[in-house]
């Protein structure tokens, strides 16, 4: 059943009342017994519960995902390419240090 917000026209007082969609609406302020207006607010809004509603739920581990998916390949994988040879042993040799 859902939560309404209720405010009283003369006294100011609001309050909330859980009631059934097919009840009416209150009318009577329960701290003055002046009239009352329900409050128009935006809700909750809907909540998923549960996995495969949004984008993100499909990134990390994932029960439907095939087997290796997202992962990145390893250098030891067969077929892959050597490592580059690093900068320091590609630099040229001679004297250090200059005129």
């Amino acid at each position: 059943m859902p939560t309404y917000e209720y405010e009283c026209a003369d006294c100011g007082h609001s309050f909330e009342k859980t009631q059934s969609m097919s009840d009416e609406p209150l009318k009577v302020c329960p701290a003055c017994s002046g009239r009352v207006r329900r409050v128009i607010n935006g809700g909750m809004g809907v909540i998923f519960k549960g996995s495969g509603f949004y984008v993100n739920d499909s990134k990390g581990s994932n029960a439907a995902a095939p087997k290796g998916a997202g992962k990145k390949p390893d250098g030891n994988a067969a077929g892959s390419a050597p490592a580059p040879a690093s900068a320091a042993s590609a630099a040229p040799s001679g004297p250090a240090g200059g005129d």
